[in-house]
């Protein structure tokens, strides 16, 4: 198994490159987001998934472990192979696709060429618990979360209403606390539309 290949890049295409290592050019393809980073006769070290088939042995480069670890997440949804999981970093960071996923951001995720409304729903439907999104805003939102009293009427009653506890929480967080509680809840809800 290839685990990574450093060397230098001697040829650069639409969609892969040509490495160099120790007189060996391995082809490796390569997303456009980690493409866009690269130039002839640069020294990199790729992040390598071998898919290997019948007739087939593919190499996929990633800059970074990350990368190649969401790219192996991608390819556990039914239905995405890896040249479909490698349009899907197409486009965008990472970071913008987790968040995307995470937000069930349809549309953000279609972008990727040959990916449609099913495939999207898909990839978001599964990968939606398993992706985990660094974000401090979130994380201060989560102390707040956690400051919450559970005895919260409003927090309640919107969940209640099928909030989770983290829109919830958003909805409320604008709100004037003081005022009676479904005065509260009345501006919650005008608050997430």
């Amino acid at each position: 198994m290839i685990a990574s290949l450093r060397g230098k890049i001697i040829n650069l295409f639409e969609d892969s490159v040509i490495v160099d290592v120790s007189g060996v050019g391995y082809g490796v393809y390569v997303n456009l987001f980690d493409l866009n980073s690269i130039s002839p006769d640069q020294e990199v070290n790729f992040f390598v998934y071998e898919h290997i088939r019948e007739q087939v042995h593919d190499l996929y480069g990633f800059l970074t472990l990350e990368t190649k670890t969401f790219f192996e997440a991608l390819l556990d949804v039914s239905g995405v192979g890896p040249k479909m999981a490698l349009k899907v970093l197409d486009i965008g960071k990472v970071s913008d696709i987790k968040k995307a996923i995470a937000s069930s951001n349809v549309l953000y995720i279609k972008q990727a060429s040959g990916v449609g409304q099913k495939v999207a729903e898909r990839i978001i439907i599964e990968l939606k618990n398993k992706v985990f999104v660094d974000n401090s805003a979130d994380i201060e939102l989560g102390n707040m979360i956690n400051k919450i009293d559970q005895s919260d009427e409003a927090m309640q009653a919107l969940m209640a209403l099928g909030y989770s506890q983290n829109d919830a929480s958003k909805a409320l967080m604008n709100v004037d606390r003081s005022l009676p509680v479904s005065e509260q809840i009345k501006l919650a809800l005008k608050e997430k539309k």
